[in-house]
């Protein structure tokens, strides 16, 4: 596996989204209900793009937080969608991802949310410096996996994608980058079966500590 840059799906690959769960049972909806949101969030902004048409992360995430409150209230879908803004990174990710930059790779971070609510995050978290580009799908206006947001994080990087590899805990976001000329890369921390339905991972790694053992270094 040889890449210049190391492009990184946010929700879920680098953040753990379970702290969100105590805002979902404050707006008094089960603690799963956080499950049945994500999917119906992404579900939409895969159909808007499929349709040809496009909405943000949070304009989706609020429809479908106000479906399943069965209330139209404001403050309470602020409060719960500002946890985004304070969620901690996953304990592989800070050293991993200082390894990997180290190692002369390039990392940007490409979010079908949006870029500047993970900027706290990182800063706290302490990857913040890493990251060359914190990139969103506004400007392709094309959720992944579409190849536009790809070949957007690609243009904005310079070079070609076939330099590039995605990691990502979603088998849709790493199918969608193979697709698109990325390599592909699992990171399974659940142990899961992958779907049979996407193609292979190029690569599979517990964590990114695993992916810092196996990228090799850059020529500096």
């Amino acid at each position: 596996m040889d890449i210049d840059v190391l492009v990184l799906d946010v929700n879920e690959t680098l953040t753990d989204l379970e702290p969100l769960r105590d805002r979902f049972a404050q707006a008094g909806l089960p603690r799963e209900s956080l499950d049945v949101w994500f999917a119906a969030t992404l579900r939409d902004g895969f159909a808007l793009t499929a349709a040809g048409a496009y909405a943000e992360f949070r304009t989706i995430g609020a429809d479908i937080l106000t479906e399943l409150l069965g209330v139209s209230d404001e403050e309470v879908v602020n409060e719960v969608l500002k946890g985004f803004t304070t969620l901690p990174l996953h304990p592989d990710v800070a050293p991993g991802l200082t390894r990997i930059h180290e190692a002369g790779i390039r990392i940007i971070t490409l979010t079908n949310g949006s870029a500047a609510m993970s900027q706290q995050v990182f800063a706290d978290g302490g990857i913040l410096d890493l990251l060359e580009h914190r990139l969103d799908v506004g400007v392709p206006q094309r959720w992944k996996p579409h190849p536009d947001s790809y070949r957007h994080a690609a243009d904005v990087c310079g070079v070609p994608v076939e330099r590039m590899g995605l990691a990502a805990v979603h088998p849709w976001d790493i199918d969608g980058a193979q697709r698109a000329g990325l390599t592909g890369i699992h990171i399974d921390r659940r142990k899961t079966p992958y779907p049979k339905a996407f193609r292979t991972p190029d690569v599979t790694v517990p964590d990114f500590q695993a992916l810092a053992e196996a990228l090799p270094a850059k020529e500096s």
